[in-house]
């Protein structure tokens, strides 16, 4: 069952004004779906499909030669070489949305596109299902706490149970979770961050023990919401800050955390006041039921 994406008539806007469009995001929140559900007539592709993958590597003209856009190319990121493919047949014509692309590693694709589609892309990051998303609420601005926005929102906020909320932050944001009756979470979970490591650690950076990356990754998720302090997390766990420092770097790379800063009104101390640190999603490694958690998915509500 597919969930409505609030980010739909944002892609779709996108699409009209950029000659390709990608949509960056962490693993399965939803990229590939949202594109085939919202662009029903295009073509789609995958590079996860490895004979597809070889022949785009191949010979990357003859490839889109035989796959003709408008197109939806599917884990772009193993194919870097393609963008300038890509460059060469959106510059043919002046025609907008002819491709439609998603990736899961940002920095490994943020490269190739400064260096190939640099003007020609629409880049927009999907993060997991939103709490609005999850109860068919059709309120689509983005939250602002404003007496305009809330002027707006008015009474219109769905009513949600305390044992809901509760329910939201054991399911988590992916909507695989949402699709499956009786799922268990921490098995779901547990291997979704095992394919992450597999797969996307490997390929971000040669990480020499990945049981302690995964060590490493719980002893940030104890420290949702507070303040960062990589130097206590390598004392914890027995690394050094300079490998905590790059072991953080690929979490924020690939959408699994992502850094708060401190709200001043001096712009440049904002920058380097601590930040505090976030999960984007409930990985089966924070799944405590604990309460600081409450409001930062309370906030998709409003």
């Amino acid at each position: 069952m597919y969930i409505k994406r609030h980010a739909e008539d944002t892609v779709e806007m996108m699409n009209s004004m950029f000659k390709a469009v990608l949509i960056t995001g962490a693993r399965q929140v939803g990229k590939s779906t949202l594109l085939k559900e919202t662009f029903k007539k295009y073509n789609y592709v995958t590079f996860d499909n490895f004979n597809t993958l070889e022949e785009a590597s191949t010979d990357s003209m003859i490839f889109f030669k035989n796959n003709p856009p408008p197109l939806i190319i599917d884990e772009i990121q193993y194919a870097p070489g393609v963008f300038r493919t890509i460059k060469m047949i959106v510059d043919e014509k002046d025609e907008y949305g002819r491709f439609l692309m998603t990736g899961s590693q940002q920095f490994s694709l943020m490269q190739n596109v400064t260096e190939s589609l640099a003007g020609r892309l629409g880049i927009l990051n999907l993060p997991g299902l939103s709490l609005r998303e999850v109860k068919k609420d059709s309120f689509k601005e983005p939250f602002i706490p404003t007496e305009k926005y809330f002027s707006k929102r008015g009474s219109r906020i769905p009513n949600t149970e305390y044992d809901e909320i509760w329910d939201f932050i054991y399911k988590g944001c992916m909507p695989e979770s949402y699709n499956m009756d009786g799922i268990n979470k921490e098995m779901f979970y547990s291997s979704y961050t095992n394919s992450y490591i597999e797969r996307d650690v490997r390929t971000l950076s040669q990480v020499g023990d990945e049981k302690q990356f995964a060590v490493f990754m719980r002893a940030l998720a104890a420290r949702t919401s507070q303040m960062l302090n990589l130097s206590a997390v390598a004392n914890e766990i027995g690394i050094s800050v300079a490998t905590a420092k790059r072991w953080l770097s690929i979490l924020q790379t690939s959408d699994i955390v992502f850094l708060l800063n401190a709200f001043h009104a001096n712009q440049a101390k904002r920058l380097v006041k601590t930040p505090k640190l976030y999960f984007t999603d409930t990985l089966y490694i924070i799944i405590k039921r604990s309460k600081f958690l409450l409001w930062f998915f309370c906030y998709s509500l409003l």
